[in-house]
């Protein structure tokens, strides 16, 4: 039965995540707030802090979570280079909820006015008519990348 569970928790975890806190909701309740440091597998220099309630009986737990997301890193051009840049993204961290397939997912998106990454974490599941969400953003500006973008931009401009 273990092997199952591993099998099944490993298909359904994308994303490197470490726990870096477990808040207990109190003496009466078999629900805690983990708190988990995601790193975006595809650009090493950020980090992102999700928050959400898990039930240790529950067979579904809560929708709610919440996300901040920061640079703690190097943001290289060949990085950016490397991201989906669609409108809808790509996800980069996803977690099981509950056995009746509602899932956490982050999802990073690309805003390029504005040389900015957008992270969004939701829930797949609606819950007390919807589904939930928490958005977090982490600005491109003085990164390698940015410096990047900067120069092409200048490059550009001077040929014109």
């Amino acid at each position: 039965m273990n092997k199952l569970w591993l099998i099944a928790a490993s298909i359904t975890l994308t994303g490197c995540s470490d726990n870096v806190g477990d808040v207990s909701l109190g003496w009466f309740t078999t629900k805690d707030v983990k708190i988990e440091a995601v790193k975006d597998p595809k650009l090493n220099g950020v980090t992102c802090h999700i928050s959400h309630v898990e039930g240790n009986l529950d067979i579904s737990d809560p929708s709610d979570m919440s996300i901040a997301c920061r640079q703690t890193g190097e943001i290289t051009a060949q990085e950016i280079a490397s991201i989906d840049k669609s409108t809808n993204g790509e996800i980069v961290f996803k977690e099981s909820k509950s056995i009746l397939f509602k899932s956490l997912k982050v999802r990073r998106i690309y805003d390029l006015e504005n040389k900015s990454l957008i992270y969004l974490s939701y829930s797949t599941k609606e819950s007390s008519g919807s589904h939930h969400h928490s958005l977090s953003t982490v600005p491109l500006y003085k990164t390698a990348a940015w410096q990047s973008m900067q120069q092409t931009t200048e490059k550009a401009s001077s040929k014109n």
